[in-house]
């Protein structure tokens, strides 16, 4: 009981950071196996998806009822990050992602010190495309996101933000809003995935859900509250967790 309720706490906490921008796997994967160093870590992994993904369903449901949700580009936009996150799982049956392990926190690096260079993106909601465009290229990146996240996975939902601020024009609150339908999707196709294999633990799932249920909750309006300029400053301090963290991995451990 005492181990659920630490999972359960940091369920709440992951739940808050994942709605304002992402990330809150930093918190909740490194705890769940601390708290259950026995567990396979598939199943951890699975347990962890099917908490967190109703703490991002709630985020979307959220932010689509104060934010503009271009739904004619975000719809087509998450079935393609189903379908990528799908034939990324397939993937990494094939290929070991090693290779990714030293690359990303390059990757994340060269995206921190882009942001940082660029004080006013993702500042102004101006979405650059027509209809058509915006649709293509917002599938675009459901499909390549989604794919990385089914091969790989951490950053997931800053690599969406980002690059909806930096191909769409959309604003930091936007492309966080936009980065949750996305990421619904692909927790869909992973916990299909974990479940098919028996790698899910429904029971310890559940009390988290409500826990990164009740998070998401709050980072929703702490986000919707204080608008891009505050997401903007989160998603900085994600990133550069990520960096560390995904640097550790790679390098020194």
């Amino acid at each position: 009981m005492l181990d659920l309720l630490i999972v359960s706490c940091a369920s709440l906490l992951a739940g808050l950071i994942d709605a304002i921008v992402g990330g809150g796997g930093l918190v909740l994967v490194p705890t769940l196996f601390a708290a259950y160093p026995a567990m396979p870590p598939a199943t951890l992994l699975g347990t962890n998806k099917s908490a967190s993904v109703w703490g991002t369903f709630i985020a979307a449901v959220q932010y689509s009822r104060q934010a503009p949700m271009r739904w004619p580009v975000l719809l087509p936009a998450a079935a393609a990050a189903l379908l990528g996150s799908l034939g990324g799982a397939w993937t990494v049956t094939q290929v070991e992602p090693d290779f990714l392990r030293r690359l990303l926190p390059l990757i994340l690096i060269a995206v921190l010190a882009y942001t940082l260079a660029r004080k006013d993106l993702g500042r102004i909601h101006a979405p650059r495309y027509a209809l058509r465009g915006e649709q293509l290229a917002a599938s675009l990146i459901g499909l390549g996101i989604g794919w990385y996240d089914g091969f790989f996975g951490p950053g997931t939902g800053s690599f969406f933000i980002f690059l909806f601020v930096r191909l769409l024009g959309y604003d930091f609150l936007n492309a966080s809003a936009a980065a949750k339908l996305l990421n619904v999707a692909t927790n869909v196709a992973a916990i299909a995935l974990f479940a098919a294999k028996e790698h899910v633990w429904w029971q310890a799932g559940l009390v988290m859900a409500a826990a990164n249920v009740a998070g998401s909750l709050i980072g929703t309006r702490l986000a919707l509250r204080h608008g891009a300029g505050f997401v903007r400053g989160a998603f900085i301090l994600v990133v550069s967790a990520l960096i560390l963290k995904t640097g550790y991995d790679a390098f020194f451990k």
